[in-house]
């Protein structure tokens, strides 16, 4: 008996410790829902547009136009037309009992823009102006304890404050109206912890200020590592000034935060009158140091870094700008599964889970005082400027701050940067050399006199290579990477942008709507389609660069490696090979040793493959990162075309091929294939067999080059009939050669020009109704298309494409591409509405072109990619692609004509 009752009292008091000890953190309930994908409704009335002028319900938090309220405006909307609809918003609510002896804030972490709240009809504060930033409202003298208090909330989506609307609203997005972001009631004790400021360096160093509101004699930091063990406890150690108390102590065998490596620490912060704990507040941290050497580089942890960034908007399609934690760490993943580091908020703060991500999930992180190209007036902005650096500045991910974008900058806010945020992390103008960083967006590859590239700053621009429809973001990024690796002054950059901005439209039957190209921007879709951009970048930003090689009889399995990583040894990786025969299927696979090659120098691998590797077609090589993801898998060719075709091809048959000459054709027949030929120009004009009517037809036509094939002349080779032109040097220096072999197989040699030294394309046209594709199945590198200055992130093998009219960045957004240029064309199977038919090649390198994508343009011409003429090509060489904002020459080497 004596043992239970020593149970049950033990028992007791760790329930009553416990409950002691919960009583001192900050308590939390939500009015709203969490995000988009937990709202709850709340009575709402819409004062102009779709669904206004009657009291209806609407999910907290959302924007209203999403909705089906209000009206849709993108940022360039004129003002005389742009919605500038109110919300009315009413929600009862129930403070519960026992938190009467408590302080009672109310937070909105996201309103849309100027927010008016009242608790219980009375004004709860000012009203607040700008939608990206937390805010909060003491409330407690007009709440009742444990019964219904009601909350109204009256939202104008067009500011009265003009300088709001010039950051935030006269820019290039979709601008929203509503409560946004959650909204929840705080309880503190009455003396608390009001706000925290921290600096935790990579050597442990660590300082802190605690501001407190009340009465408070001692403070504490304690720092608990992801095990649960305390690290250390420092109390009070240099003292209150003021209202807050001042830290500074040095924690001894740290991990540091970096994001290839991102360790978190728990912190519990704490203070006390007397003995008595009064309240407590937990962060995540991380150890981490930032500095920027002028006219040298950005350095974290000691390590020059480079930025291997991209530009994000907080968006879903039918959400807008109300996102949720599995958002958050749905994009994070998605980043750094493309190899990047780095991330910029576009254009304002973003949610609080986005950066627990980037701190838990490990990117570099630009934070952005909301400015597109206007700014705020210095009275607002530094009051939002305060608000976002107390809500963000715990972060280890932040490494930067942004003063606003292209010229939104309020140089008069410069100042409080340093003043509101303890770490002094750099700040940066996007779009102008401040700071020792010349930012500046959407520069040519050769550009600069005096600055940029040929100049003596930090090179980091905030926004390159604008992927508009399906330029830029990997067409032009490896001449851009490959100058910017090699540059000791380049610290990367940032790509414009994430995701297509495509909103679900209520006013247009659910459809998708980028405003025409404006939206058009992303490396994905709006529902997260993966471009073939995301794979070229993910081949281009991996961390781990093989040497480019080509596998010859020779290979003696040896691969040279350079470890790109800024952190991380490669021994902390691991390597798989694979080899494939394309045709059976049959594989064989193993691993291999990583080796010891340290961050940022080279190396080799070593595979150990078995005796009988060249009788395969491919060589594959996986490499993981020390997180057990996949970096990339490369593909190195084994088999090679002239082999293959010769194996593919068969020319023997029952008898050898009959030739029939008509006025102004030749007609020929081998094993039940009818074939004609244009008797002066040679082109091919018919093909038939039992099946019926195959229609390629019209070929080959030299593309940029002259058919200039003349006196055409036929003759027998053994069983095989060659109908060929004759070369003149002067006039008739291309040739053109059929030979129809017994088996009706035709082989086509052509031997031509291009017209001019630099060229857009060089090979051969041929016609195909479109109307008459299905599908295509293909050996090379697939599945997606390539342009000159894009041919990374495909993988070689056998591709089957079925048929879309896909056009990159608009509905219905299904990749990959049917249309375009396909790389290192083997052989490739037309499947057609009647029957089948096949093409090989021996030539090495040369691209497959199916038809022809919808003309696409931009309002400076420099999108505008160049096709043939025909409906399917066999190319030698193909166009590159230009950007929203440069021409394809403009892009780097890979982007100049051939």
């Amino acid at each position: 008996m004596r043992k239970l009752l020593i149970y049950i009292v033990l028992l007791i008091h760790h329930s009553l410790f416990t409950i002691h000890l919960f009583a001192q953190q900050t308590e939390k309930q939500y009015l709203s829902g969490t995000g988009s994908d937990h709202t709850v409704n709340w009575d709402f009335f819409c004062t102009a547009g779709m669904n206004a002028g009657k009291w209806t319900t609407i999910p907290v938090p959302s924007c209203w136009e999403l909705q089906g309220f209000g009206k849709y405006d993108y940022g360039f909307a004129r003002d005389s037309i742009r919605g500038k609809e109110k919300g009315l918003y009413k929600y009862s609510f129930t403070v519960p009992a026992n938190w009467k002896n408590k302080t009672i804030k109310i937070v909105f972490e996201g309103v849309m823009t100027d927010a008016e709240v009242k608790i219980n009809n009375q004004p709860a504060g000012e009203t607040h102006q700008g939608a990206f930033y937390a805010f909060k409202y003491d409330i407690t003298s007009l709440v009742k304890f444990g019964t219904t208090n009601l909350l109204e909330v009256t939202v104008a989506k067009h500011s009265t404050n003009e300088s709001v609307n010039d950051a935030e609203r006269r820019a290039d997005f979709w601008i929203f109206g509503g409560i946004f972001r959650p909204v929840y009631l705080e309880a503190v004790p009455g003396s608390h912890i009001e706000n925290l400021s921290l600096d935790a360096r990579a050597d442990g160093s660590f300082a802190a200020k605690i501001a407190v509101t009340g009465k408070a004699n001692r403070a504490s930091i304690s720092i608990y590592g992801s095990d649960g063990k305390l690290l250390d406890r420092v109390i009070n150690s240099s003292g209150k000034s003021g209202p807050a108390f001042l830290f500074n102590h040095k924690f001894k065998s740290v991990k540091q935060w970096n994001p290839e490596s991102p360790h978190l620490y728990n912190a519990v912060f704490s203070i006390y009158n007397d003995n008595k704990l009064l309240h407590t507040v937990r962060r995540k941290i991380g150890f981490r140091t930032v500095a920027l050497k002028p006219r040298d580089g950005i350095y974290i942890n000691g390590v020059k870094v480079k930025m291997k960034g991209v530009n994000r908007h907080s968006f879903r399609p039918a959400t807008g700008r109300t996102t949720s934690k599995n958002v958050s760490i749905e994009d994070v993943l998605l980043m750094k599964d493309m190899n990047m580091n780095a991330v910029r908020m576009a254009h304002y703060p973003p949610d609080d889970h986005f950066l627990d991500a980037c701190d838990s999930l490990g990117l570099f992180v630009m934070d952005e005082l909301a400015g597109w190209h206007g700014h705020y007036d210095t009275k607002t902005g530094t009051r939002l400027l305060e608000e976002m650096i107390k809500h963000d500045g715990h972060h280890p991910s932040i490494i930067f701050w942004a003063n606003g974008n292209e010229g939104g900058h309020n140089t008069e806010l410069d100042s409080f940067f340093t003043v509101f945020d303890l770490q002094k992390r750099p700040v940066v103008h996007p779009w102008q050399l401040y700071g020792g960083i010349e930012t500046q967006h959407y520069r040519e590859y050769n550009y600069g006199i005096g600055n940029y590239d040929n100049g003596r700053e930090i090179v980091m621009p905030t926004e390159f290579l604008h992927g508009q429809f399906d330029g830029g973001h990997g067409a032009g990024l490896e001449d851009y990477w490959e100058k910017m690796w090699h540059n000791p002054l380049s610290a990367g950059g940032f790509l414009w942008d994430y995701a297509d901005q495509a909103v679900v439209r209520r006013d247009k039957k659910d459809s998708l709507d980028t405003d025409k190209h404006r939206g058009a921007d992303g490396i994905l879709g709006p529902n997260l389609e993966k471009e073939g951009s995301y794979y070229a970048i993910k081949e281009i930003w991996s961390p781990l660069w093989p040497e480019r090689k080509e596998i010859t009889a020779a290979f003696d399995g040896r691969l040279n490696l350079e470890n790109r990583f800024h952190f991380t040894n490669t021994r902390q990786c691991s390597f798989h090979w694979l080899l494939k025969k394309l045709d059976s299927g049959k594989e064989v696979k193993g691993s291999i040793a990583s080796p010891d090659i340290r961050p940022l120098e080279k190396g080799n691998l070593q595979l150990s493959l078995p005796r009988n590797w060249k009788e395969f077609d491919v060589l594959y090589l996986t490499a993981y990162g020390a997180d057990k993801k996949e970096i990339f898998t490369w593909s190195f060719p084994i088999s090679h075309p002239k082999t293959h075709a010769l194996s593919f091809v068969h020319t023997q048959g029952a008898s050898a091929p009959r030739l029939t000459e008509l006025d102004s054709t030749w007609q020929v027949e081998a094993n039940g294939v009818r074939l004609e030929f244009h008797k002066t120009k040679g082109l091919l004009t018919r093909v038939q067999n039992a099946a019926g009517i195959i229609p390629i037809t019209n070929g080959p036509v030299v593309e940029e080059g002259l058919n200039n094939f003349r006196n055409f002349r036929t003759y027998k080779e053994g069983d095989y009939l060659v109908i060929e032109s004759v070369f003149d040097r002067k006039e008739n220096y291309n040739t053109l050669s059929w030979t129809v072999y017994p088996s009706g197989w035709l082989r086509l040699e052509l031997n031509y020009f291009p017209a001019a030294y630099f060229t857009h394309f060089a090979g051969a046209n041929f016609s195909f109704p479109e109307k008459e594709i299905n599908a295509v199945t293909y050996r090379g590198y697939g599945p997606y298309r390539v342009w000159k200055n894009r041919m990374k992130g495909n993988r070689f093998g056998v591709w089957t494409k079925e048929y879309n009219n896909t056009e990159t960045g608009e509905f219905p957004w299904k990749y990959p591409e049917f249309k375009g240029y396909h790389r290192n064309m083997y052989w490739c199977q037309f499947q057609t509405k009647q029957q089948n038919f096949t093409v090989v090649t021996e030539t090495e390198d040369v691209f497959l072109r199916l038809f022809t994508p919808a003309w696409k343009t931009d309002q400076w011409h420099n999108y505008e990619p160049y096709f043939p003429g025909g409906d399917i090509s066999f190319m030698q060489g193909i166009s590159s692609i230009g950007t929203k904002t440069q021409r394809n020459e403009t892009t780097g080497p890979m982007g100049m004509k051939n």
